[in-house]
């Protein structure tokens, strides 16, 4: 790679890191080629983008963004490194630990999830715990209608038990 594509790659890889909020650092070294192609189809069913990086290279690139951060993740960029783009943060842990029931590998070195640094394999159950966008708007939503719904329900059945009393004192009256 000369000069003049490895500043194309540096300004490629730097528009893809402004514009996303969640990467994950891994180790897929020692994978073989059928393994490492199982684990890029199962990522691209799941929306995930794998891309294999120099890790000098990423390492400028994340260093030319400003407003982040990436500080935490340059001593993780050593031996070989495959980056994992995602929109939902929790989708590459679980990928990861699920291929991990049939393969030792990929390792976590770390993981960028929305203004946040996870470092190490520690940080892979935790990771795959954490709510998406999607799951966290619909419990703020259920917990909001819960209240309302008793209220409502409430007004019911004691709707029904006035109606009842009421014509229960209606049909004594005439009696």
């Amino acid at each position: 790679m000369n000069k003049e594509e490895k500043t194309k790659y540096i300004d490629d890889l730097t528009a893809e890191l402004a514009n996303k909020n969640i990467f994950y650092l891994t180790d897929t070294a020692g994978l073989d080629v059928e393994t490492i192609n199982q684990l890029r189809q199962r990522c691209f069913r799941n929306n995930i983008e794998m891309r294999v990086v120099k890790n000098s290279l990423f390492k400028k690139a994340l260093q030319r963004i400003e407003n982040k951060n990436y500080a935490d993740l340059y001593d993780l960029l050593k031996g070989p490194t495959s980056v994992l783009f995602s929109e939902v943060g929790n989708s590459p842990a679980k990928l990861i630990l699920d291929f991990r029931k049939k393969s030792d590998k990929p390792l976590l070195k770390g993981a960028y999830v929305n203004e946040s640094v996870f470092v190490g394999e520690a940080s892979l159950k935790t990771l795959s715990e954490l709510r998406s966008k999607d799951e966290l708007i619909g419990e703020i939503i259920g917990l909001l209608q819960s209240p309302a719904k008793n209220v409502i329900s409430g007004l019911k059945s004691g709707g029904g038990k006035l109606a009842g009393i009421i014509k229960t004192l209606s049909t004594r009256a005439k009696a």
